[in-house]
């Protein structure tokens, strides 16, 4: 059986950026407003799911949820001394190139049993307009292999805080919208796994389609 709370030291640090960097930020200089914050399950295994348009995204999302969230990063990230230590203990965990899939599965689960919150970008990559056209299947796989609940979130507004021409944050309004948890599937099986997966999208557009 896994454990209902993450390490102590990663809630620590995990407050003290939020309290200090992220909040702040999101709220004042984003103008974010937050609806759904009272769906969230506060410890427990969980698998988030999400669209996804900016590098701002996994901050924000763990800042709404308000537990730490753990997501997949660049293994290179880790051959880092001093930073390897710093996003272990914020809850990232290392992807090899050519083998995401494989990798990211079995991190996400372990951080599950160790009783984080595992976020997963539907698309697996950003989207222009934040919206999820072709969904990977991951998530619900994740879900159907540790019977966690999968937790929707709309985030609206991010595509457009970085312009190309740009690399300073813009002070773009943002919303995001937590829907209600969604059961996981009962089996592994394509078909259980696709269906889930489609109604975390249908859930996650029709947040996004209410806009600001």
């Amino acid at each position: 059986m896994g454990k209902s709370r993450e390490p102590r030291i990663s809630l620590f640090l995990y407050h003290l950026f939020k309290w200090s960097v992220v909040s702040p930020m999101l709220h004042s200089y984003f103008r974010g407003r937050i609806y759904g914050a009272e769906h969230v399950p506060h410890q427990g295994p969980l698998v988030i799911v999400s669209n996804h348009a900016s590098d701002f995204d996994p901050p924000i999302v763990s800042c709404c949820v308000r537990r730490p969230v753990a997501y997949m990063a660049k293994e290179e990230l880790f051959q880092v001394p001093v930073l390897k230590q710093a996003i272990r203990l914020y809850g990232a965990y290392p992807v090899k190139r050519g083998s995401a899939d494989r990798s990211a599965i079995r991190e996400a689960m372990a951080a599950l049993d160790q009783g984080w919150a595992a976020g997963i970008f539907l698309q697996g990559t950003r989207t222009v307009d934040g919206r999820i056209p072709s969904p990977k299947l991951g998530a619900a796989l994740i879900a159907a292999k540790t019977q966690a609940p999968l937790l929707p979130v709309s985030l609206w507004g991010t595509q457009a805080i970085i312009r190309k021409s740009s690399a300073t944050p813009r002070p773009v309004p943002l919303t995001i919208r937590i829907g209600q948890p969604i059961p996981p599937p009962r089996s592994t099986e394509r078909e259980e796994l696709e269906a889930v997966t489609q109604q975390c999208v249908e859930v996650i557009h029709a947040m996004h389609d209410l806009g600001r």
